[in-house]
């Protein structure tokens, strides 16, 4: 008897040891994603991580002066650029910048930027030298290990910039695209595929006048550029609004560029982006990353909610396979963030352990 129960009482040593390495190892992931997908429970993580202070700073990039929030622990172990999306709100768009506040009570220096480009929905190529000298800059700022991680739309530059940075460690796209092309057929038609299978999304409306946007600043000509803007700023702020009117005034690459934009029919797609100017075109492959994902020697983490009504699943899939790695596609999440709490973590168990591996990833690179 007396043998049985010392056996006993080294085997529920054992397994205390083992749940108390398990806690050491994972636990900050499993916190973190907790916080991450139920913000109520942040005060209780409070008093098991580090205090941060954010400041505004400004630096020079690409020609112009760029405005970020940097936030600061007490005791930085590494550092990470994150990168927004198509958003009016830019570095203070309030998921991202709860985001940054959770990455940093973990000991990361993060700096978030505002890129004028992407504030405003446009994308141009300036937005990959400006997060080229964001990464610089926050190198010099010191804090260990650096990463990077783009959002959305900010994801392909994120990731372009990255080609050129081979000191960067980690990488992450996050709902990001891998051919512009791919996301125009799908934000007019509703339709993607990858592999044998093929999608269609119900769409929505908003994001024909956010691609109206993004394709505006390709256009040469100066007066359908300015009538474009015009009409997708009104378009925006209610797309329901007639702008027949404005429409009547356009020229022929206006017009090419509208024809895209309202396009329904996924057999159209492919002649309507061959009418567009050369210019329009070359910018489109230019910032699209498929071709350059292959010189990123860090390590590529790509994630995306499978409801994402932006940029379907399907780019994360075909920006994987080039790189060779494997994205994880997050059953219960839409653009860029989670459904509800409960919806997260009981009927899809499985996206919890998948967050929490993508935390840990995040937590711990440069280890």
């Amino acid at each position: 008897m007396r043998r049985r129960a010392t056996a006993l009482v080294a085997v529920l040593l054992l397994a205390g040891l083992v749940l108390l390495a398990a806690a050491l190892r994972f636990g900050p992931a499993l916190a973190f994603t907790l916080a991450l997908a139920a913000p109520a429970t942040e005060a209780w993580r409070a008093p098991f991580v580090q205090t941060v202070a954010r400041e505004e700073i400004a630096f020079a990039a690409a020609g112009r002066t760029l405005v970020a929030d940097l936030y600061r622990p007490a005791r930085p172990r590494r550092a990470i650029l994150l990168v927004h999306g198509l958003s009016t709100f830019g570095r203070r768009q309030p998921d991202l910048a709860r985001f940054a506040r959770l990455l940093a009570a973990e000991g990361q220096l993060v700096l978030v930027p505002d890129f004028p480009g992407l504030i405003a929905f446009r994308l141009g190529g300036r937005e990959v030298e400006e997060i080229g000298a964001a990464l610089d800059h926050l190198a010099m700022l010191g804090g260990g290990p650096l990463a990077i991680a783009g959002f959305s739309f900010g994801a392909g530059p994120a990731l372009l910039a990255a080609a050129e940075r081979p000191g960067v460690r980690l990488v992450g796209s996050f709902g990001g695209y891998t051919d512009l092309r791919h996301v125009i057929a799908f934000i007019t038609t509703g339709a993607h595929a990858y592999g044998e299978r093929r999608y269609v999304q119900r769409q929505e409306e908003y994001n024909r006048w956010k691609l109206l946007g993004l394709l505006v600043g390709f256009v040469e000509d100066a007066r359908d550029r300015a009538m474009l803007d015009a009409l997708s700023t009104r378009k925006l702020a209610n797309p329901s609004e007639d702008t027949g009117a404005l429409e009547t005034g356009l020229g022929a690459e206006g017009r090419s560029v509208l024809a895209l934009v309202r396009n329904r029919s996924e057999a159209a797609v492919a002649p309507l982006l061959a009418r567009l100017s050369p210019r329009a075109r070359e910018a489109l492959g230019r910032l699209s990353p498929l071709a350059g994902v292959s010189r990123i020697r860090s390590r590529l983490l790509i994630a995306h909610g499978a409801g994402d009504d932006s940029i379907p699943f399907t780019e994360s899939l075909r920006l994987a396979e080039a790189a060779g790695t494997r994205a994880v596609v997050l059953e219960t999440f839409h653009h860029t963030g989670p459904t509800p709490f409960l919806a997260l973590l009981l009927p899809r168990a499985r996206d919890a352990s998948r967050l929490a591996c993508l935390a840990d990833a995040l937590l711990r690179f440069g280890d």
